[in-house]
């Protein structure tokens, strides 16, 4: 009976302990044509009320805004289409859509998961700021999927451009 009281006694105490919030940094490079380029910096991920809290410390990129999304697949590798055109980071696929909404609506909109608030880089090429996710709930849902900077701007629609007008795959990293 003792020893049944302290397992009880056991299993309400770590019970009440909170869990510890997931955390993971990413370590982001420049996407190029032969795969992986110059290392730009870290994106870190934590589960934070509200949605994931993203970190940005980057440096090395263009100034001026840049959409910033989730995408499907773990690679940052190239890809080559049929025609023979090289997509730098192609190998990331398409942005994170899970319920195949098929829209860009940005992050409180109801369209693709994978669309993160844009990303502002200064004049000398550093980008630091927290940014949140708010429809991510947590970094779990975040593993197993790029994370990709565009080199263009993001006006959260898919008008007049498709996905918020972002174009180029910038630079990347993988959340693993």
């Amino acid at each position: 009976m003792r020893h049944t009281l302290s397992l009880t006694a056991l299993f309400v105490l770590v019970s009440a302990v909170p869990a510890l919030a997931a955390k993971l940094t990413v370590p982001m490079a420049m996407a190029t044509a032969t795969g992986k380029g110059a290392g730009v910096g870290t994106v870190t991920l934590s589960d934070a009320k509200g949605g994931v809290s993203i970190k940005l410390d980057l440096h090395g990129l263009p100034p001026g805004e840049h959409g910033f999304h989730v995408h499907q697949n773990p690679s940052c590798e190239p890809a080559t289409a049929a025609d023979g055109k090289v997509t730098p980071a192609g190998g990331a696929g398409a942005h994170l859509d899970p319920a195949k909404t098929a829209m860009h609506i940005g992050p409180t909109g109801e369209g693709h998961l994978g669309d993160l608030p844009k990303v502002t880089v200064a004049a000398d090429g550093t980008a630091k700021a927290t940014l949140t996710a708010p429809r991510i709930k947590n970094v779990a849902e975040l593993r197993g999927h790029a994370l990709m900077i565009h080199a263009g701007g993001d006006n959260y629609s898919d008008q007049p451009a498709p996905l918020g007008g972002g174009g180029a795959r910038l630079a990347c990293g993988v959340a693993s």
